[in-house]
């Protein structure tokens, strides 16, 4: 009985952690996700870096599109700073085919990404990290273990239809401040973003 009532905890446990999903502080999840290119890309192959920008995004979502020259020109800005941007693409392609595999090639042709963007075919990454919308983004600071924590969650700016009216460049501002060796200010704001298209 008494293994039956803590195997009942350790799945509520589980459930509820991977409802809630990561806060600002705790421990980034690794993973290991099918890139563009058909290589596999994990935390790991980050260890360089002083960070990593996550953020999951997809191709058909207009907030995704309105954002797109955004994350290249924070990709282009931070990469070489040690904090480049690397997109996961959690969206289920039965529902919205448009956000296929072979539409993340296409579309990265396209746009000529200068990051990695690889698909979350399981979900299982966007429901660890507590993703509900694209884009949603989660800024990873290395530690000296060469592991990585959540510094900043939510969104990339406060104007996702017009750049030219953005005031609150947070992410950006999240970047500086980690280069800056403080924490960022806010730690969070609201992710807002077409809600992620989950398997049914």
């Amino acid at each position: 009985m008494k293994t039956f009532m803590l195997s009942l905890f350790m799945m509520c446990t589980m459930s509820l952690y991977s409802a809630e999903g990561l806060k600002v502080g705790d421990n980034a999840i690794d993973f290991s996700l099918k890139n563009i290119d058909g290589s596999m890309i994990s935390l790991s192959d980050y260890a360089k870096d002083n960070g990593v920008v996550v953020i999951f995004t997809c191709n058909h979502c207009p907030f995704s599109i309105a954002y797109e020259d955004r994350i290249i020109n924070l990709h282009n800005a931070f990469a070489s700073k040690g904090y480049p941007v690397l997109a996961i693409n959690p969206n289920d392609p039965v529902t919205v085919p448009e956000d296929s595999f072979e539409k993340m090639i296409e579309r990265s042709k396209e746009k000529n990404f200068p990051f990695n963007y690889v698909i979350d075919e399981t979900q299982s990454i966007a429901k660890q990290y507590g993703a509900t919308r694209t884009p949603h983004v989660f800024l990873l600071k290395k530690q000296s273990n060469n592991t990585f924590t959540v510094a900043y969650i939510g969104a990339i700016d406060d104007n996702h239809s017009d750049v030219s009216s953005v005031k609150q460049t947070y992410l950006s501002n999240a970047i500086d401040a980690l280069i800056a060796q403080k924490n960022p200010a806010p730690e969070s704001t609201k992710a807002i973003g077409c809600s992620i298209k989950w398997k049914k």
